[in-house]
């Protein structure tokens, strides 16, 4: 196995142009268990850990523009009033060295359906900023995952960064997992509330062979918060929309019945997991922070 230490961005992307098979590795938290239970052994490893500017962020007036390889503990300590919800989910992942290596960029490249980071990244409208020696290519989240750990990136693309809107609104993450930490998702949920556009967005994860949305719930909760006057009022969600909102979420999934958990287990979890977000995230709207309503 050959290990390509690159020290920049333009020969990182001249040695994946080279080696197209090259895995690449920050901070090898996916990778590294694979190759030590044999059950990857890549011709080369293209370790990233000498480009600085992968470990950095901009947080500019709209969006953050996230490094690759920027750890989740930087997110959870740094990040956690731009990015909440990543700042949630990034809680939620392995042991605190874990956090101190694992990445989004590194997630995003091993498209597991269960990775953390995915529900907060689709509920908030991420975008991939993946490149290569013919240029750079911006991949709406949406898109970017194509089946089982399989992603949209081309052979000789490297992801650098990724474009996340600042939060406008109450974002919220959940996940159930077999034990209470340092555990694979048996299935998450992402919410994100958008006042500006008065409009809702979700993530769900391990609950089918990709990360997925659940869009006719969001259309349907956004329609019934604006046919309430919800948003102008703060007043409580009818009960009757919160569940269909949950029924609808539950309907996005299709999952699969695995040794974390049965098919039927998932969509039932994820269906609670959207009507919890959503109270938690419509509190958080109603109030400033501190019990006190804000809406008349």
């Amino acid at each position: 196995m050959d290990f390509l230490r690159p020290t920049g961005w333009e020969e990182a992307l001249a040695l994946k142009a080279e080696h197209p098979t090259a895995v690449p590795i920050a901070g090898g938290t996916d990778v590294m268990v694979e190759i030590n239970f044999d059950h990857r052994r890549p011709q080369q490893l293209l370790d990233l850990t000498r480009i600085g500017e992968l470990r950095t962020w901009e947080t500019g007036e709209e969006s953050v523009r996230l490094g690759a390889a920027v750890p989740y503990a930087r997110i959870i300590g740094q990040l956690r009033t731009e990015l909440p919800g990543l700042a949630l989910a990034a809680r939620t992942v392995g042991s605190p060295q874990i956090r101190n290596r694992g990445t989004v960029g590194g997630n995003l490249g091993a498209a597991s359906p269960a990775g953390d980071a995915h529900p907060a990244l689709l509920a908030a409208g991420a975008v991939v900023e993946a490149g290569s020696v013919r240029g750079t290519r911006m991949i709406p989240v949406d898109s970017f995952y194509t089946g089982v750990k399989r992603n949209a990136l081309a052979p000789d693309e490297l992801i650098r960064a990724v474009h996340i809107q600042r939060a406008d609104g109450p974002q919220q993450f959940s996940k159930v997992g077999t034990r209470n930490a340092m555990v694979i998702a048996v299935c998450a949920f992402g919410l994100a509330l958008h006042p500006r556009t008065r409009t809702v967005r979700t993530g769900i994860g391990s609950a089918a062979p990709t990360p997925v949305r659940a869009v006719a719930a969001e259309e349907f909760l956004a329609a019934a918060l604006e046919e309430g006057r919800c948003w102008d009022t703060g007043r409580p969600v009818p009960p009757s929309a919160a569940r269909q909102f949950a029924e609808l979420a539950s309907g996005a999934c299709s999952p699969i019945d695995d040794v974390r958990g049965s098919a039927a287990y998932r969509r039932r979890a994820v269906g609670v997991m959207a009507r919890r977000t959503l109270d938690w995230a419509w509190h958080e709207y109603r109030t400033d922070g501190d019990g006190v309503q804000q809406c008349a």
